[in-house]
Order: C-alpha cells, then structure tokens, then sequence
C-alpha cells in the first residue's frame, strides 16, 4: 500500500470517528425529541435575540452607528470564542471510557466539541443576519469577504484557546474553574461592545493587541462598513494564532499520554 493511499485510508477512518463524536455529542446534548438538535443553533440565537432587545431599547438613541448590527455582530462574537472554549473544558472526562477504542484519540474528542460549537455559532449568526435584513433591521453586508475572513481568523482563536484549555483543564480541574472566571472577566475587554475609536487614544493600541477586538472590529467593518475609523490588523491576528496553536498542541499530547481510557 503506498503512501499516498494509507493516508487517504487513515482520514476517513478519522473522518467517521469524528462523525460518529459528533452524532453522539449530539444525541446526549439534545436528545431526540422536540426539536433535537436544531437547538445547536436555536440556543445561541435565542441568547443573542435577548441581547438585541435590551440593547435596542436601551442605547437605540445613544450611539451614532446601528444597534441591531452592532450588536448582533458583538454578540455574535462572543458566542463562538466563549462557547468554543467552554465545552472543550471537560472535553476528555465525559468520554474518557471512548478512549478504550483504539482508533479514538484525544484529539477527536476535542474536534467534535469544538466542530459542533463553531458550526452552531456560525448558523446562529448567518440566520439571524438573513433574518434581521428580510425585515430590514440591517442592510446588505458591506464586503462579505472581509466578514468571512474576520469570522475565520476568530474561529481559529477560538480553536487555539480550546485546545489550551481544554488542555489544562484535563490535567488541573483549577483551570476549568479559573477559565470561567477569566470568561467573564475577559467579556468586556473583548471588543464586543465598543469600538476602538471610542476608546482614548492612548488606550487603542494596546485593547488592538486582543485578538477577538481586531476580528469584531474587522467583522463590523465588513457588516456595517466602518471603515473611516475601524483599526485592526489581520497579520498581526494570523501571527498570533499560529503562535498560540504550538502550545495547544503540545499539551494536548501530553493529555493523550497520560489519560487512559477506560474499560
């Protein structure tokens, strides 16, 4: 068998794994009755609908840029890093006995959570978005390509912190805990409710070194088009990611070697 092929052969035997993850996430998440797994998405979108109306009713006179776009597109946000790191925190402990399974490997476990967190944030936000423009509480997107790629550049933060402490979670239960402290603390700081150029000038470039406010910036220059006065930098958001990816990696294999499954 060549190369070539054995590779071929191994990524579908993980791609069914994954899969298989993903039915099973879903099935003990949601159940099969009612309207099982639509809630992957009709959660976070109920949230974010809570969100837009206290927000309408609250600052619709006080900001010189739409509400209902802002918002959505903080909110958004907010939900794909924050609920992307949270499930991977217990990612290995409800499975653990999975892993008695030669071909299921850690690493599966943590993709299927963070696949199925992704994919339900990314829905939660594409629906709404083309619900809110049927009934013209936004407009079109400015440039849907510089949207993509700022939700993007986030999910791969998010995919990064997940696996770090998702990580770290496996190994010290300390750290599931501290995480949702930091979740909460972090809110504010993560772009999601302001804009930069709101802030003092000296404050700005040092709020930019925050990966989730140069994506939610580059997100709501996309969506809105505020462009005049939008600051990021996508190079900067790249470089950090990949840098931050190493040590997810690498503490993940340490989780692999020291978790067994169980029989």
């Amino acid at each position: 068998m060549s190369v070539e092929s054995s590779l071929v052969r191994s990524a579908r035997v993980q791609a069914r794994i994954i899969g298989a993850l993903l039915l099973r996430e879903i099935i003990t998440r949601y159940g099969r009755h009612n309207i099982g797994f639509t809630w992957l998405f009709a959660e976070p979108m109920l949230f974010t609908i809570g969100v837009l109306l206290l927000w309408t009713t609250v600052v619709m006179h006080q900001t010189p840029i739409p509400v209902v776009p802002f918002t959505l597109s903080g909110y958004a946000t907010v939900l794909l890093w924050r609920n992307t790191i949270s499930r991977c925190g217990d990612a290995v402990e409800p499975n653990r006995s999975l892993l008695h399974h030669r071909n299921v490997r850690v690493i599966d476990l943590f993709a299927a959570r963070i696949l199925l967190e992704v994919a339900g944030a990314t829905i939660s936000f594409m629906v709404l978005a083309l619900i809110l423009g049927a009934i013209g509480l936004i407009k079109p997107p400015e440039n849907i390509m510089l949207m993509i790629t700022a939700w993007l550049l986030l999910a791969w933060f998010s995919i990064d912190l997940a696996l770090l402490i998702g990580a770290l979670a496996s190994l010290s239960e300390t750290a599931h805990r501290m995480w949702h402290v930091f979740s909460y603390l972090f809110l504010p700081l993560s772009g999601a409710f302001f804009l930069v150029h709101w802030l003092p000038r000296h404050f700005q470039s040092w709020v930019l070194l925050i990966p989730t406010v140069d994506c939610t910036e580059m997100l709501r220059d996309g969506l809105i088009g505020i462009s005049t006065h939008a600051q990021y930098d996508a190079a900067y958001v790249v470089l950090f990611n990949a840098v931050m990816l190493l040590p997810g990696l690498l503490l993940l294999r340490i989780v692999a070697r020291t978790v067994e499954g169980e029989g």
